[in-house]
């Protein structure tokens, strides 16, 4: 062989090995014990390129891996799946070595925030709204501590609700119509199968909606998704419930393209941290997908998780002086057991049909089909007239309330200073009893019914029976190397059936439906079509009507990747319509009550836009905009649809301007996030209902008061950091700094029976225009305006873990009266302001309550245990450890609605119409134990 021979086979085998050049290497080791982790599942992704670590944690990709910007993803059960921005160059090797794998903890800790979740974010009181739509654990510090540590103390992410998010599942909203909020115990206890979570936090962007200022949540139950295997849990808690039992099995995907889920779950409890409070919940849920082809799969799901739980009432704190933070006046003994009045039940399944369309490598498109229908009922006591004297209700009961006014020591010393024997006497009977005496409503009922009568006390239940249809397209398309477009149509669909019904009559066959507080025997008719009507337990009485609601959505999103630079461009366009139907002739508005009202239309926009500057790998600058515009919720567009069709005055659509920019730094020890944001909200309406004195004079009404045009302003800074101190030890320091106040003054009217009380008060047609309400400046009542947690984790490398943070809320305030604002405030029966009016006194008065502040424990720790191819796991946490008792939320009465009705109040030392709060839990704790296999 001669040298030109040897030179040209040395060239060509030197071509050979540079074409077989390994491009991409690396290796992954475990967070804690940096020791190499086999058998990870390392993919480029959008690729076929898909390889697995060996004993020694290492990987590579040799020829014909694509040049350009990559995602490298990372993955392995048990484990956090990350991601790695990488590019890739001709010729040249990416090593990307000792990329380190965090223990997933959801599977130990078994993220209880959703159980948190059907306690109290579905409850009636927005003070409970706290944690807007945080479900699960977060690689964002921030999120994560949001979520765990300071839920319980009813916090609000920028002091926002949470119909300001946007809560899926498969792509299909769950947010209500109705109120704007999702409904978190329609899905309750199926912890398991809600794991598989894609957040996007304020506005960035999300592959599936427009989404709200406060981001969206996609919960992806694709039974194809699913970690295949089993896992059966057990709970105890003394939080809502006090047991917990599920069990789910994922298939996987099988030889025959088929993959389903299948979850049972239990919750149950005779009482959680307050008296009486029980729980009973079950949980079933259904995932089934058949792969058609390799781009084509169809998904069904079913959900069903009916769930009954009693409720706790805030209290004055007279009342918590008197008892404890424990007390809930809705209770009280029957035949030894404690019977609650106060139930709320959901049962409410839903099934959805999912497409998935891979229409070519880098675009698919998902359709979705789903309906929701069942019921939601809330019980309470009702007293009424039981019977017809010359025309009018007289017979009635007693109030069976414990805490009514008229029962309690503060009356009876405003009322009989001199002789204190009453104040003491009720005290001493409140205390020894102060509980609903349940046998005292059955000896009434069943004593007046002998009597010919009907009966005198009732427990019914306000009801909602709503059916929603929902389809919606959701199209994900890759353009270029940089360039993602986004877009979807959705619509919904909601016919709502509400009524009220009666549930029990307490040994009684009747009970007469009219209005015992109304002066005209028509205007008392609930239903002039069927006057005096007599009902029994089943029947439908007191309002009956429909809510009709269609909303069309669309929008388009573009999102563009570049070296230095990321941003994206997003807009939407809404159709929302409106309808009431009466299906009652209500007698004091016989007029606008019955057959269907005014179908009102609301067109609403939204665009935002956001930019990334990657100053380096460690270190990030993004900013976000936007502005939205949305019709007002169901809730807040009729005055009180209960009775008529009548509509907030002047009612438009709600704008939102929001914007936040961010610094953020990521290295190997230590990530931290800082964030700045500004949320301004105008044009909203607020609907309540209550009891007033001196309405224009001495009259007590019970009145709806309508806030139009609220304006509101949102602005604070946030920060997150964590740092990786040992392998082991990880420190971690949580602030959220916010102001939240209003920023107008809001229009106020109040609507009443059109009697004529109401009309010797100013009223026309049960109406009243009270200017503005001087609101602006006062604080929101969000929560903690400010919070801050400071803790640490230790992880061994044999696989248990503890943590400990101390939590510390500040400026907490309580919820203000609109109507103590007023004109109203200064002014007597003919308008005048009163005689004896002192402005200083009145500014004294008028002081917004702010609570005080406040430390709270929190210990967690658990441990796992591998046992061939299975795992158990233990978690455990202990929430306020030090039993710090603490007022979370509460809200001014409104029933002293003038300046001589609140000035002799709080002249007295115990306020008759002082404020109701909410206080937070005592030490609680939560013990959760899984077998997964």
């Amino acid at each position: 062989m001669n040298k030109i021979t040897l030179i040209f086979l040395f060239g060509i085998f030197s071509i050979s090995l540079h074409s077989q050049q390994t491009l991409i290497k690396g290796s992954v080791k475990d967070a804690t014990s940096f020791q190499p982790i086999l058998n990870v599942e390392v993919t480029l992704e959008d690729t076929d390129f898909k390889t697995l670590t060996d004993v020694q944690g290492e990987f590579s990709f040799s020829a014909n891996v694509p040049l350009g910007e990559q995602i490298l993803k990372i993955s392995k059960s048990g484990y956090i799946i990350k991601r790695f921005p990488i590019v890739v160059n001709e010729g040249e090797i990416v090593d990307i070595s000792d990329m380190i794998m965090e223990r997933d903890l959801s599977q130990s800790q078994d993220l209880f925030t959703i159980t948190l979740s059907d306690d109290e974010l579905d409850n009636d009181s927005t003070a409970s709204d706290n944690i807007t739509g945080l479900l699960s654990s977060s690689l964002d510090v921030f999120q994560r501590t949001a979520a765990f540590e300071f839920s319980q103390s009813f916090f609000r992410l920028r002091g926002l609700d949470s119909e300001n998010g946007s809560v899926l599942i498969n792509g299909i909203s769950m947010n209500k119509l109705y109120s704007g909020r999702p409904q978190w115990s329609n899905w309750g206890g199926l912890n398991d199968v809600m794991r598989n979570q894609e957040l996007t936090s304020g506005l960035s962007p999300s592959s599936y909606n427009f989404g709200g200022v406060l981001g969206t949540t996609n919960i992806n139950v694709r039974a194809s998704k699913a970690r295949s295997g089993g896992r059966i849990t057990y709970s105890s808690s003394n939080r809502s419930y006090t047991n917990r039992l599920m069990a789910t099995y994922a298939s996987g995907l099988l030889k025959n393209n088929w993959a389903y889920v299948i979850s049972l779950g239990r919750r149950w409890g005779n009482e959680g941290y307050q008296d009486a409070t029980i729980y009973d919940a079950n949980s079933f849920f259904l995932s089934v997908e058949k792969k058609l082809n390799e781009k084509h799969s169809l998904n069904f799901t079913g959900i069903y998780a009916p769930n009954r739980r009693g409720k706790s009432s805030p209290n004055t704190q007279e009342v918590y002086d008197l008892k404890d933070i424990k007390y809930n006046e809705y209770w009280g003994w029957q035949d030894g057991k404690k019977r609650n009045s106060r139930i709320k039940e959901v049962e409410e399944p839903l099934l959805m049909l999912n497409h998935y369309w891979d229409v070519s490598s880098k675009t698919t498109l998902n359709t979705n089909i789903a309906y929701q229908f069942g019921k939601l009922g809330n019980s309470r006591l009702d007293n009424n007239g039981t019977d017809l004297v010359n025309g009018f209700p007289e017979g009635g009961g007693a109030n069976p309330t414990p805490t009514y006014y008229q029962k309690l020591p503060s009356y009876f010393e405003r009322n009989f200073p001199d002789d204190l024997e009453f104040a003491y006497t009720a005290l001493k009977d409140f205390q020894n009893n102060g509980q609903i005496d349940w046998n005292a409503l059955y000896l009434a009922n069943i004593s007046n019914a002998r009597a010919g009568g009907n009966a005198i006390y009732a427990l019914y239940e306000d009801r909602v029976d709503d059916s929603q249809f929902t389809f919606n397209t959701i199209l994900n398309a890759e353009l270029n190397d940089n360039t993602v477009f986004n877009a979807s149509v959705n619509f919904q669909r909601l016919k709502s059936e509400n009524f009220a019904r009666v549930l029990d009559l307490f040994g009684a066959e009747t009970y007469l439906d009219i209005d015992q507080f109304a002066t005209d025997i028509d205007e008392a008719q609930n239903d002039l079509q069927k006057p005096n009507r007599l009902v029994g337990e089943g029947d439908k009485f007191k309002y009956h009507y429909n809510l009709f609601a269609n909303l069309l959505t669309a929008y388009a999103q573009a999102q563009f990747t570049y070296n230095k630079f990321d941003y994206y461009v997003s807009g939407s366009v809404s159709q929302t319509q409106y309808q009431r139907e009466g299906l009652y002739q209500n007698g004091a508005f016989p007029d606008t009550s019955l057959g269907k009202g005014e179908t009102l239309n609301f067109t609403g926009f939204g665009a935002k836009a956001g930019i990334t500057y990657k100053l380096s790998g460690k270190h990030l600058l993004v900013g976000n905009g936007g502005y939205i515009s949305k019709a007002p919720s169901l809730r807040n567009t009729y005055s009180n649809s209960r009775e008529n069709h009548n509509i907030v005055p002047n009612i438009t659509e709600e704008k939102i301007l929001s914007t936040d920019v961010s610094y953020i730094f990521r290295s190997p020890i230590i990530k931290a996030k800082l964030t700045g944001y500004y949320t301004k909200i105008e044009d909203a309406n607020e609907i309540s209902f209550f009891f007033a004195d001196g309405i224009g004079g001495d009259n007590v009404a019970f009145v709806q008061e309508i806030l139009q045009g609220v304006d509101k302003q949102h602005m604070g800074a946030e920060l997150g950091i964590e740092a990786k101190v040992t392998p082991t030890i990880k420190l971690k320091g949580v602030a959220s700094l916010g102001q939240y106040t209003y920023a107008n003054n809001p229009n106020l009217y109040l609507t009443t029976e059109a009697d004529e009380e109401s009309v010797e008060a100013g009223f026309v047609n049960g109406f009243k225009d009270f200017g503005q309400s001087k609101l602006k400046d006062y604080k929101i009542a969000a929560g903690p305006h400010r919070a801050y947690s400071v803790g640490f984790e230790y992880r061994d490398p044999e696989f248990w873990w503890f943590g400990a943070t101390a939590n510390f809320f500040t400026n907490t305030y309580i919820d203000i009266s609109p109507l103590t604002r007023s004109s109203n405030f200064t002014t007597d029966f003919d308008g005048n302001v009163f005689n004896d009016y002192d402005e200083v006194l009145a500014r004294e008065l008028l002081k917004q309550e702010r609570f005080d502040d406040y430390m709270v424990v929190n210990l967690v720790g658990g441990k796992s245990w591998k046992i061939g191819s299975k795992y158990i796991s233990l978690f455990a946490s202990v929430n306020n450890l030090l039993d710090k008792a603490f007022k979370t939320g509460g809200f001014e009465q409104g029933r002293n609605a003038n300046f001589r009705e609140l000035r002799n109040d709080k002249a007295l030392e115990t306020p008759v119409f002082g404020s109701k709060y909410w206080y937070g839990r005592g030490a609680t704790y939560f013990l959760n134990v899984n077998y997964r296999f």
